[in-house]
């Protein structure tokens, strides 16, 4: 029996089953292991770990605790609460179809992509960040997600691992300009942060790609290293004419935590900024959607879930709850089932609920069969394109399909 339980329960003698942190690094090689001494604990404590799954069958037993099915229905209903609630405002309706801004939004991503390889290359030589070179990039996102948002939102899922450095900046980039402007702030606050996101990693230039990329733990001594990058960021921006306190803020202090067990400086919620708060979660959000050399990405759908939970210790969680306003339950690009038994993309959120995207069709999980693709509409009543609705987010490897091959119908 599989059971969660806080931290604040963990005793010797339990089995753990599975360390709850998500995005961040422990101290242990194993992930799976009995607990035997106080010591074990401390070190967890410590490293920020606040959430553990236990196996009551291999190690002392927690009865009142919930099991993980349990956990994970409480999840999905307050999630789906979420979607549920009445926006405060409408969703920007897109001002170009998916497919006509999916192959420009492509070749902006690109280009974002190699700025931000020549910016790590000069950082690596000692050279200063050029802004007359980054603030192209930013205004050609925020052009994008001005035509059609789930364009550049949805392709942010496609990593190259060799290229993950220079590609999760240009996403946190994307999500963060779509937050602002969900968020209703304006052009001006929104290209700033837009500048932080692209450069915001740029002190892991510093960072020996041995351990960027290194696929097993990291030691003590190697994850030092890696934590100095936030500060490292921070001073070669400084260095940048014209740069502004939002970009330095977010660079500094996106890896901070509301219970203060971030770092750099390990500060409690209330001393993080408000564009650093938001960094982090699609920082986190990203970050734990793509494939690593050392581990399989979520699905984005699950991420948020994941993210919901997290947001008790770690994120702040009013921004969580409107950055899953913001993406959708189900971000453009989820593979999801339908009651029919159809499989189909999330194309397009609805303006106001959350619940009831429009999908691309593709699949019957029925028949085993790819079907000619159609689009639904589940805001839709029957007759008019709809009569279906959501019953799970699904991975593509279950099924093995490739759900952005359909993201658009010829």
């Amino acid at each position: 029996m599989l059971r969660k339980i806080d931290i604040a329960q963990l005793r010797t003698g339990m089995f753990i089953h599975e360390l709850d942190c998500g995005w961040m690094a422990h101290p242990f090689v194993r992930s799976r292991f009995r607990v035997d001494s106080p010591d074990q604990i401390a070190r967890l404590r410590a490293s920020g770990i606040r959430a553990i799954t236990i196996d009551c069958a291999r190690g002392q037993a927690v009865d009142d605790a919930p099991s993980v099915e349990e956990a994970r229905a409480a999840t999905e209903a307050a999630v789906t609460a979420i979607a549920a609630a009445p926006a405060p405002a409408p969703l920007a309706a897109p001002r170009l179809a998916l497919a006509e801004e999916l192959d420009r939004a492509a070749a902006i991503r690109r280009r974002a992509a190699n700025v931000v390889r020549t910016v790590m290359r000069d950082a690596r030589l000692g050279k200063a960040v050029s802004l007359d070179t980054v603030a192209p990039v930013v205004e050609s996102v925020t052009a994008s997600i001005l035509r059609n948002a789930g364009a550049l939102v949805g392709l942010s899922v496609i990593k190259d691992k060799d290229d993950y450095t220079f590609l999760h900046s240009v996403s946190v980039c994307t999500l963060l300009v779509a937050f602002c402007r969900a968020r209703g702030l304006d052009a001006a606050t929104t290209y700033e942060a837009g500048i932080g996101g692209l450069l915001h990693d740029t002190g892991k230039a510093l960072v020996p790609d041995a351990i960027l990329n290194k696929a097993g733990s990291l030691t003590d001594a190697e994850f030092e290293i890696v934590r100095r990058h936030p500060r490292d960021g921070y001073d070669i921006l400084r260095r940048t004419p014209g740069i502004g306190a939002i970009p330095l803020d977010i660079t500094l202090h996106h890896h901070e935590r509301r219970d203060g067990t971030g770092y750099p400086d390990r500060l409690p919620l209330d001393g993080i900024g408000e564009l650093a708060r938001m960094a982090a979660i699609v920082d986190v959000y990203d970050a734990i959607t793509a494939d690593r050399c050392y581990r399989k990405g979520m699905p984005p759908a699950q991420a948020l879930r994941k993210m919901y939970e997290w947001s008790a210790f770690h994120l702040d969680a009013e921004l969580v709850r409107e950055f899953i306003r913001c993406v959708g339950i189900y971000p453009v690009g989820t593979l999801v089932l339908l009651e029919s038994g159809l499989l189909g993309v999330v194309i397009a959120l609805h303006d106001s609920n959350l619940l009831t995207p429009k999908v691309n069709v593709f699949y019957s999980t029925r028949r085993r069969v790819h079907v000619k693709p159609y689009t639904v509409d589940l805001a839709r009543p029957a007759g008019h394109g709809g009569a279906d609705r959501i019953v799970s987010h699904e991975p593509a490897e279950k099924w093995q399909v490739d759900p952005l091959r359909f993201m658009t119908i010829a």
